[in-house]
């Protein structure tokens, strides 16, 4: 609560003016899974045109043409997880957890993935900050949802797992503060995400992934040997 009323005077302005640009819902309602696999609805700004999801496609690169011009702004600031305090509010969500995924996602689950389905899903946490730019990895990809599952999915879900393994008071606290030095500085929490992954005695592997100095690679989500060859839904 406290947290929508410090945001109010962010939040409600661009809600106007989402509003404004088409005099459609300023929210979306984006239907995820939640907490032993409970769909539940999550509050987002709209950034996209309406009815963007009919198109069939779940993850979003930067150059979709689906993203409105003010679209492109709230999703560079991230202000459409502001709105999710909503769902933190009522229970939905956490300030930290592994972020929510689509049904479609979740069905391709395998066993050692569905431990992420054992709490709350969160606004932030490890891979938010290292993957904020989700979209620009997903730009101009011919398939996105696959690229997703090959190149995004595969750490996302460790570090997922990891976070659930290791997740105490500090750490939240850690990953919120991060979590707000990476809008003003993706470089330097990078940085704080590196260090408090070696505090955690985290692998090689996923510390240079974290990095992200490297190109993505296409690699198995956890608990598989196969790179996903196709996103059957």
């Amino acid at each position: 609560m406290l947290g929508l009323f410090v945001t109010s005077p962010i939040l409600i302005p661009v809600i106007i003016l989402v509003w404004f640009q088409d005099f459609k819902n300023p929210f979306y309602i984006a239907k995820r899974v939640g907490k032993n696999f409970k769909e539940f609805n999550m509050i987002k700004l709209r950034s996209m045109v309406v009815n963007a999801d009919s198109t069939g496609v779940d993850s979003t690169s930067s150059n979709d043409q689906r993203i409105t011009k003010l679209g492109k702004v709230i999703r560079k600031f991230k202000l459409d997880e502001l709105s999710q305090l909503w769902n933190v509010l009522v229970g939905d969500m956490s300030l930290v957890g592994p972020r929510p995924n689509v049904k479609n996602e979740t069905n391709l689950y395998t066993s050692s993935e569905k431990k992420l389905l054992s709490v709350k899903p969160g606004i932030t946490d490890f891979s938010s900050i290292i993957f904020s730019d989700e979209g620009d990895i997903l730009a101009n990809k011919e398939d996105p949802d696959l690229s997703y599952n090959q190149l995004i999915r595969p750490w996302k879900s460790r570090l997922g797992i990891i976070y659930i393994k290791k997740m105490n008071f500090m750490l939240d606290i850690k990953l919120i503060l991060i979590t707000i030095i990476a809008i003003f500085s993706k470089s330097f929490a990078l940085k704080l995400v590196n260090i408090t992954l070696k505090k955690l005695g985290i692998g090689d592997e996923i510390l240079e992934i974290a990095k992200r100095e490297k190109e993505l690679y296409p690699y198995p989500p956890p608990g598989s040997s196969e790179i996903v060859k196709k996103r059957t839904l």
